[in-house]
């Protein structure tokens, strides 16, 4: 259903410094670099048939987190979801709610992580156990 996700980011050197590392957990390679025709640079990270881009904002604005946005990153199991939070952690983002681990709900049983990224937008790294 989705082609891609796109968030705003204030520093692009700084987004790309963060999502190399955290998207690097999931295997994604380099992204793809753009210009937009305004000029304002784009960062495109093609993996497993998705597209997770960062873009500073065209409108010139500042670039703000979407409130009750969240991205989820499909992990292949909890010690990648583990990983990507420590790694999301240690290039600069802020771990949010509760630790990341296995939690039980509706949708039977989750491991979870969510953070926020430099810019403030929220990502989470799930798996779901078979």
């Amino acid at each position: 259903m989705l082609n891609h996700v796109m968030v705003g980011c204030s520093d692009i050197e700084r987004a790309r410094r963060f999502y190399d590392a955290v998207l690097g957990v999931l295997g994604a390679p380099a992204p793809l670099e753009n210009r937009a025709p305004s000029s304002h640079r784009r960062l495109f990270y093609r993996h497993a048939g998705s597209t997770f881009c960062v873009s500073e904002p065209i409108d010139d604005a500042p670039a703000t987190p979407g409130n009750g946005s969240t991205v989820g990153f499909k992990c292949d199991s909890p010690e990648q979801v583990q990983r990507f939070h420590d790694v999301a952690v240690a290039a600069g983002g802020v771990s949010i709610e509760q630790p990341p681990g296995l939690r039980e709900g509706p949708m039977g049983a989750l491991h979870l992580a969510y953070v926020r990224d430099p810019d403030g937008n929220k990502l989470c790294a799930i798996h779901r156990p078979a």
